[in-house]
């Protein structure tokens, strides 16, 4: 039977709808054009804009405040039509974005494009934790190999 890190047994079966625990994300092998997202970017800004409970008006003037530059609900509107191609999402503004509508979905769109994930308030302690519990493993496995050499030669 497999083992998990940490000893944990594993089926053989894998149940196909559930995600694996242990799949990490991978950056895709950039070539040429893999890293045009205009239209991905429209749709994950619309998203956003949906799901705030904010209209246009108010994400506009909070990301105004933000930057200190004049930003409209029809930019707004611009930056999320694809057939306004002319238009496109200055990534000054991103986290002013993300501000006025409470998200992160910018920065998840940059790290799925990246191969990597975002971690958000107390995701990103538990993660340090398990640094910090794998580096005391790893110095133990080191001690104890240290120790055994040693006694070997006493």
């Amino acid at each position: 039977m497999p083992m998990f890190p940490g000893g944990i047994g594993m089926a053989h079966a894998r149940d196909q709808r559930t995600a694996d625990l242990f799949d990490f994300p991978r950056a895709p092998t950039p070539v040429g054009g893999s890293l045009d997202y205009s239209s991905e970017l429209c749709h994950v800004l619309a998203d956003a804009l949906k799901s705030t409970p904010k209209n246009r008006y108010e994400i506009a003037a909070r990301m105004s405040e933000l930057t200190g530059q004049e930003i409209s609900k029809s930019m707004l509107d611009s930056w999320t039509a694809e057939s306004k191609t002319p238009w496109r999402f200055p990534f000054e503004y991103a986290a002013a974005f993300e501000a006025a509508c409470e998200s992160t979905c910018l920065q998840e769109l940059l790290a799925r494009k990246r191969g990597s994930r975002i971690l958000v308030g107390e995701e990103s302690l538990f993660a340090e934790l398990g640094r910090i519990e794998q580096t005391r493993t790893e110095l133990a496995q080191r001690e104890k190999a240290l120790k055994q050499y040693l006694g070997k030669r006493a």
